[in-house]
């Protein structure tokens, strides 16, 4: 297996759980990674630290950029990024994906993953939707974007809310290509 180099965006979109534990979760996974760069919008800190009640976005072994910094490798196709998950995505985000609105990295990392044929994994993370968030979701998918709602599965019976999340973003590694040991469904 060829290793990865990932983008991991967060949003101000409510769901810092999911980003938490997907970081720690490439953190496992390093053997698999060539690289991992995080991007954090000013709301997602905030919400992280409201909803997890600590700041610890900032201690993870991986490049953090700025949001404004277009100087950062993947906001290029020439750095080669195979991967960009963005969790939780904010409707605002996906909109402005959608629309081809690069006014930030994280939207100028997505344009750059979506013109490059890569990967883009979009942890949409709101309810109800609106028929403009389900318009933009059809936009991103038929750009080859792939939609991942922060919807998680019961049937492995998670007894926390760490598990109960741990099974969207078990759904995210499944979807980025990384081996991982987690809940198969085997039917009943």
């Amino acid at each position: 297996m060829m290793k990865k180099k990932i983008v991991v965006a967060v949003t101000g979109a409510s769901g810092s759980i999911y980003a938490r534990l997907l970081l720690d979760k490439l953190q496992q996974l390093q053997n698999q990674l060539t690289e991992v760069a995080v991007v954090m919008s000013d709301n997602a800190k905030q919400v992280w630290e409201f909803e997890l009640g600590d700041a610890t976005h900032g201690n993870y072994p991986f490049t953090t950029y700025a949001k404004n910094d277009f100087m950062a490798p993947f906001a290029s196709g020439s750095a080669r990024f195979d991967t960009m998950v963005i969790v939780p995505c904010s409707m605002g985000t996906l909109g402005r994906i959608a629309s081809g609105v690069s006014d930030d990295l994280i939207t100028r990392a997505a344009d750059v993953i979506l013109k490059e044929r890569r990967r883009l994994i979009l942890v949409a993370r709101d309810t109800p939707l609106s028929l403009i968030h389900i318009n933009n979701m059809k936009t991103v998918t038929e750009a080859g974007g792939i939609i991942c709602p922060a919807i998680p599965s019961y049937y492995s019976k998670p007894q926390t809310i760490e598990e109960l999340a741990m099974t969207v973003v078990n759904r995210v590694i499944d979807l980025i290509g990384l081996e991982n040991e987690s809940y198969r469904w085997e039917g009943i």
